[in-house]
């Protein structure tokens, strides 16, 4: 369990991959055919798992640990038929009002992925009652916690884990919630002593706990610390949207955007990285910047006719960098903070309120880094600017 952790507690992620797919009636419905070379273990093993789960649809082990690798296919692609396909897997369970430990935890994995984070919560909590010692629950509770900015919440979380995990991540898990609590510098040290202290953890697990370090030296101020931390992740070489994300903003950050198409070249399936190289072509006055927003905006058309709304803080920074409309921006960029709290949600937030001059929009933002004592050289400056409307 603890080498799937950095899945549970970064890959809160629909704020991350693309919308809501479609969900197939059953696991043998063809959504797109998916090239996969022979030579691919991961799509050998999930082959064989399909093969063996279509003829005994109901082995509820092999149903969860088919659902489990098509989550973990989210994180590496970015693609998100792989849900629909998760669904259909556990489909003979997932409608149940007490399904199985197992299908109560993955039906709350597939509930966060579209925002439903109530009725999420409400599965891992009865998850942790039956199992008090449910790692992967606990973890993903965490992860929405953290998500919602229920820091005490998520300390509490992280306690209740580190006993059933490593100690990397035990250290991460902990080291982010000081991180978003002012304690940034002394969650950097924590990570750094913990990467330090266990070299031979898994790679998952430093690539989260890289991650997770990058990130808090970013909103520090120490660019080449947190450079240095997303290069050591991504040389690790693990396939990963968060990773490649997280480092493609902080490069367009720095006026590097040539760099981010070098990164994301054909990764444009993930919503969230086409639009980080649509964001980067228009900058570079890359040929392929119109077709890569003409994409985005059909399927943010697509997504808003299927009633999916999980995208809006993606769809906000297309609308006030690609699109200048910053009413609609800042529309979206309120509608996303009532669902998810985090530096991303408060940036586009502060941004479009800037944008649209409209201070009072920006207020539960500026309580928010009040009240946690959140540490971010950029979302304090933006903050100093909205007082300025005012």
């Amino acid at each position: 369990m603890p080498c799937r952790l950095h899945l549970l507690l970064s890959l809160c992620l629909p704020a991350l991959v693309a919308a809501a797919p479609f969900t197939p009636s059953n696991d043998t419905q063809v959504l797109e055919s998916v090239p996969a070379r022979a030579s691919d273990p991961a799509a050998r093993e999930l082959h064989a798992l399909r093969q063996q789960l279509r003829q005994n649809p109901q082995d509820l082990a092999l149903a969860v640990r088919l659902a489990h690798r098509f989550y973990d296919e989210v994180a590496a692609q970015g693609d998100p038929r792989y849900i629909g396909y998760a669904q259909a897997a556990l489909q003979p369970w997932l409608g149940l009002p007490d399904p199985p430990v197992a299908v109560r935890v993955l039906r709350a994995i597939l509930l966060q992925f579209d925002h439903r984070f109530e009725p999420a919560l409400a599965d891992l909590d009865a998850a942790l009652r039956a199992e008090p010692d449910h790692v992967e629950a606990a973890a993903w509770r965490t992860a929405i916690q953290m998500v919602r900015a229920d820091y005490g919440g998520a300390r509490d979380s992280c306690r209740q884990v580190a006993p059933h995990t490593t100690p990397l991540t035990a250290a991460a898990c902990a080291a982010q919630v000081d991180a978003a609590t002012g304690r940034a510098a002394a969650a950097a040290a924590a990570l750094r002593q913990a990467l330090s202290e266990n070299p031979r953890a898994s790679a998952p697990e430093r690539l989260w706990s890289l991650t997770r370090l990058a990130e808090t030296e970013e909103r520090r101020g120490d660019f080449a610390a947190a450079e240095a931390a997303f290069r050591e992740a991504l040389a690790l070489g693990l396939p990963d949207v968060y990773v490649q994300a997280a480092y493609a903003d902080f490069l367009l950050d720095r006026g590097r955007p040539a760099d981010v198409l070098a990164l994301l070249q054909d990764r444009g399936r993930a919503d969230v990285l086409l639009l980080r190289m649509a964001l980067a072509a228009r900058a570079t006055g890359d040929a392929r910047a119109a077709a890569h927003a003409q994409e985005l905006q059909a399927r943010f058309d697509a997504a808003r006719q299927r009633g999916d709304t999980s995208h809006r803080k993606e769809e906000a920074r297309f609308a006030l960098a690609l699109k200048g409309d910053a009413q609609r921006a800042l529309v979206l960029a309120r509608e996303n903070w009532a669902e998810q709290r985090e530096a991303a949600d408060a940036r586009i937030l502060l941004e479009a309120a800037l944008a649209a001059r409209d201070a009072a929009a920006a207020a539960p933002v500026l309580q928010w880094l009040a009240s946690s004592g959140f540490e971010s050289t950029v979302l304090h400056a933006l903050a100093s600017r909205i007082r300025a409307l005012q």
